[in-house]
């Protein structure tokens, strides 16, 4: 566990503690390793959570399949990122979605009890790890509001613009990559795939923008 303490460094929730630090709260907060296969499940819906997970090698989906098998795309949790903040609160109830493993993956699991209350020696850095994990929540929920900004747009073009217009803005390039293929990207938006499909090839044709498979350049005059 102790070579992936470097990647808990660059996390939120470790943000400002050193690598020894880390490494002296690893016990302290109970760590766990799991490891995941492509496509195995990580959580599935109505589970109760006691722990936050942190993502330190490949990729999980935080998704929704209903009855018929149509899927949502919550959420992706890349290196780095975690899940489960969530449901730290005590009546939070059980987990919406599914969290899948998208590649083999690795995780880091913590408990929430453990980080949430500050040992008695009230160490610096686990009073930095609660406050960060305060602002981390907050981050969350500001980008969970900004993709109901996207699927709430009434037409697929539209929730295409806003979603491709929010990454160059956010990459701060008219040129950049986005972390999902076409179905994931239809799943994201809550839209269908070959409509989807449609519309980019209208909108590259229209001079709005170009693309090969997950990158795209927005052009000039265009969508930004």
């Amino acid at each position: 566990m102790k070579k992936y303490i470097s990647i808990l460094k660059t996390t939120k929730l470790f943000a400002g503690v050193s690598e020894d630090e880390i490494g002296a709260m690893l016990s302290c907060l109970d760590a766990r390793l799991h490891e995941y296969k492509k496509g195995e499940y990580v959580l599935r819906q109505g589970e109760h959570l006691n722990r936050i997970t942190v993502v330190v090698t490949g990729e999980l989906h935080v998704q929704r399949d209903d009855y018929w098998g149509n899927r949502a795309i919550v959420n992706r949790i890349g290196v780095g990122e975690m899940f489960g903040e969530a449901y730290i609160a005590p009546e939070s109830g059980a987990i919406l979605n599914d969290v899948v493993a998208v590649e083999d993956s690795t995780v880091i699991c913590f408990d929430v009890r453990r980080i949430i209350t500050v040992c008695s020696s009230a160490c610096r850095f686990h009073s930095m790890v609660v406050q960060n994990l305060f602002f981390a929540v907050s981050e969350k929920n500001r980008t969970l509001v900004q993709k109901l900004g996207h699927i709430s747009r009434r037409t697929t073009r539209e929730k295409l613009i806003s979603y491709l217009s929010e990454e160059a803005k956010r990459q701060n390039s008219p040129s950049f990559a986005i972390p999902f293929n076409r179905q994931q990207l239809a799943d994201f938006l809550s839209v269908d795939r070959s409509a989807m499909s449609n519309e980019l090839c209208k909108m590259r044709d229209e001079g709005l923008l170009t693309f090969e498979k997950n990158q795209f350049h927005l052009l000039s005059g265009g969508l930004v």
